[in-house]
């Protein structure tokens, strides 16, 4: 019986030289963007025999969960700043960064309200306070009532960057601290506008079709995306620590096999551009 024992403990420290998804348990922190897409590829890489956990928080907790070592990978919907690599140097570690795919971030109103299209500048101007009332651009006599993401999120900080021209935000915009608390704000709220990751869309919300240049209105979707005639369309990166690489390699080369690309187009994100 002992010598049967051995004999299986051998075979599975062989099975796991060479299965290398075997004992890699890797915690993944950040980005409710890329929430879903890393919740589905840890499954699929758990099936596998590895051992994947994902919690959401915003890019910039995953990334100070990084920089203090409680997560091997950070998931984040923008770069990593200047400073929190300085924090990752300072902590004797070098950050590696990975794009796992694109996202077209989608404008989201009410159902019923009847406003299809907004430019970039009007845009700015809802969310600045400079327009406060849904018949300043075509909709009904309805005060707009804005949402965001809290400021810990990558995507408040991409919508700021490139949307609102790193113009503030307007003090009475309403901070939420995940996208899923955005779609069932606006779901609930007949004036009300807010933002989401593609992959977050759903019948309960209208989409609207953005212009850059004031005269073609684009709907954003993955073909829109693919085909660079949206223009709210961003990169979504993986960061962890060089020091760190070989637990976390496997999981990453999966992700960007066929197989891990074929769920991030899945989920309703863009595998390539």
């Amino acid at each position: 019986m002992l010598k049967k024992l051995k004999s299986l403990v051998v075979g599975l420290g062989f099975f796991a030289l060479l299965n290398p998804f075997v004992n890699a348990q890797i915690v993944i922190k950040g980005s409710d963007t890329c929430l879903p897409v890393s919740q589905q590829e840890a499954e699929a890489f758990g099936k596998k025999g590895g051992n994947v956990t994902v919690t959401g928080g915003g890019s910039g907790v995953g990334i100070a969960a990084l920089i203090s070592g409680s997560c091997d990978i950070a998931q984040a919907s923008r770069p990593m700043k200047f400073d929190e690599k300085q924090k990752m140097s300072e902590a004797g570690k070098n950050a590696k960064e990975v794009i796992i795919g694109y996202d077209a971030l989608a404008v989201i109103v009410h159902p019923d309200n009847i406003v299809k299209n907004l430019t970039r500048q009007q845009l700015e101007q809802i969310y600045t306070g400079k327009i406060t009332n849904w018949k300043e651009v075509g909709g009904a006599d309805m005060k707009i009532v804005v949402y965001c993401r809290e400021s810990s999120s990558g995507t408040y900080e991409f919508f700021k960057e490139h949307v609102l021209k790193n113009k503030n935000y307007a003090t009475f915009v309403l901070s939420m601290p995940a996208t899923g608390a955005i779609i069932q704000s606006v779901k609930q709220t007949k004036g009300a506008i807010g933002y989401v990751g593609l992959a977050y869309l759903n019948k309960e919300v209208k989409a609207i079709h953005v212009s850059y240049d004031g005269k073609t209105f684009v709907e954003p979707s993955v073909l829109n995306a693919k085909n660079k005639t949206y223009p709210i369309v961003r990169p979504l990166y993986y960061y962890y620590s060089i020091n760190n690489e070989k637990k976390v390699k496997p999981f990453i080369d999966f992700v960007k096999s066929n197989e891990g690309q074929q769920i991030v187009d899945n989920v309703g994100f863009i595998s390539h551009l």
